[in-house]
């Protein structure tokens, strides 16, 4: 049966339109720890909205009150309101179902008299796995960045509250006006496990944040790289894993792959000054999630084969992911690919589980196995450290593809606020060009 369209905005059809309210939840970005994808997402959306002011757009923000106010790094943006709101997540679970309510009530009057202050309408963008306000006042816009809670609901939905919290989000994004997710793979995948309206799905592909683009010919490190792999006790080679210790990744068969590599013995053709079993570098992970990965890997016995980054800036985490031999992200959900997106605009190779968009993502600028198979995902490795030849024809093709795309977060931006126009502003009040 032939799959409904769904509608892929982009520079021949998002009209220039006035701009609008954005009624924002930023309290991802006052915690990344605890959500570091929705927190960079954040952030790489409003720094694009900072460097380019659109006329009559205006921000009513939610904060934690009791947390500093990130909101300074980003001057250029029209903030009208500011509203504190109390630290629910101490709650735990149970911030699943309060926050809906709490937010309605903020969000009541944070689009008061939009108009007034020259914007053409308003709406409320709900980023990740932030909650939405029970009966909205205001057009809803999603950016889904995550789909594990329905994909994997024995992870995710194990208590009475996990499940009610996760029927509401659902029902909530059944509801919403726009939903926005960055591939074919995740829409379709969305539609088949959230029932969503064709009609409200919208494909907002992601770009790497500007500290990955460009990659060049040169491929060199720089000092600063050098100095900082060498604090980490890095070899020259290595490979670098961004991931979580939870449930959405395949670390169980990372670890028993790179075990078994260390059992094998080192590739006969492999340069005696080449570090053997491969080395794994883990970023993006909070101190708790090292701490168990940590024990995990020394259960295995490979404890020699990870090291651990601290939280590092992202022109810092660039320069080290463009001097790995690969990046690697062996998952069992996902729907964004950012760090693979990056990765490739690195010009650096990928080895990554064949799941969500990965494979629409990667094409040939890696390698892809099926999740749960230590056997083939050790093979992956040993290829993409050990064989030159295949890695510098993936190398080459991770190039092309990031020059073929040339995708900024100025894109991500311009199509995002032709979401918002089109579901927040009136119809008889719509410029049309």
């Amino acid at each position: 049966m032939t799959e409904p369209p769904i509608r892929r905005l982009g520079r021949a059809v998002a009209p220039v339109l006035p701009g609008v309210r954005v009624v924002l939840d930023l309290r991802p970005l006052q915690t990344p720890e605890r959500a570091p994808l929705t927190a960079t997402y954040l952030d790489a959306l409003l720094r694009a909205y900072d460097d380019e002011a659109l006329a009559g757009e205006s921000f009513a923000l939610f904060l934690r009150s009791d947390l500093d106010d990130p909101t300074g790094r980003y001057p250029g943006l029209k903030v009208v309101g500011r509203r504190l709101l109390p630290p629910t997540r101490l709650l735990g679970s149970a911030a699943m179902t309060i926050d809906p309510f709490l937010l309605r009530g903020a969000t009541l009057g944070a689009a008061w008299h939009a108009e007034r202050g020259g914007a053409a309408g308003a709406v409320y963008h709900a980023v990740g796995g932030g909650s939405l306000p029970i009966a909205p006042s205001l057009p809803v816009v999603v950016t889904l960045l995550d789909l594990a809670p329905w994909e994997m609901p024995g992870s995710f939905q194990g208590s009475l509250a996990n499940r009610f919290g996760q029927r509401l989000r659902a029902q909530q994004l059944r509801e919403a006006s726009a939903v926005i997710v960055g591939s074919h793979a995740a829409a379709r995948a969305a539609r088949r496990l959230l029932h969503l309206h064709d009609d409200r799905v919208r494909i907002v592909p992601l770009a790497p944040r500007p500290a990955f683009a460009g990659t060049g010919t040169q491929r060199r490190p720089r000092r600063e790289t050098i100095e900082l792999r060498e604090r980490l006790g890095l070899a020259e080679r290595y490979l670098v894993f961004s991931g979580r210790f939870d449930a959405r990744q395949d670390l169980n068969t990372l670890l028993k792959a790179l075990a078994g590599l260390a059992g094998t013995g080192r590739p006969a053709d492999l340069d005696t000054t080449v570090p053997w079993p491969p080395r794994v570098l883990l970023v993006g992970a909070s101190p708790g999630d090292r701490a168990s990965l940590a024990r995990a890997a020394a259960r295995e016995g490979i404890g020699e084969s990870l090291a651990y980054a601290p939280a590092l800036a992202s022109e810092a985490l660039a320069g080290l992911v463009r001097a790995a031999r690969a990046v690697i992200l062996p998952v069992l959900s996902e729907a964004t690919g950012l760090s693979v997106i990056e990765a490739i605009a690195c010009g650096t190779p990928v080895v990554a589980s064949a799941v969500g968009p990965l494979p629409e993502i990667i094409g040939p600028a890696g390698l892809l196995v099926e999740p749960g198979d230590p056997d083939r995902l050790a093979v992956a490795l040993t290829t993409i450290w050990a064989d030159d030849d295949v890695h510098h024809r993936i190398v080459l093709a991770a190039r092309a593809r990031a020059k073929a795309s040339r995708r900024s977060w100025a894109d991500v931006a311009r199509e995002t606020r032709a979401v918002y126009a089109e579901v927040g502003i009136r119809r008889e009040r719509a410029v049309v060009p």
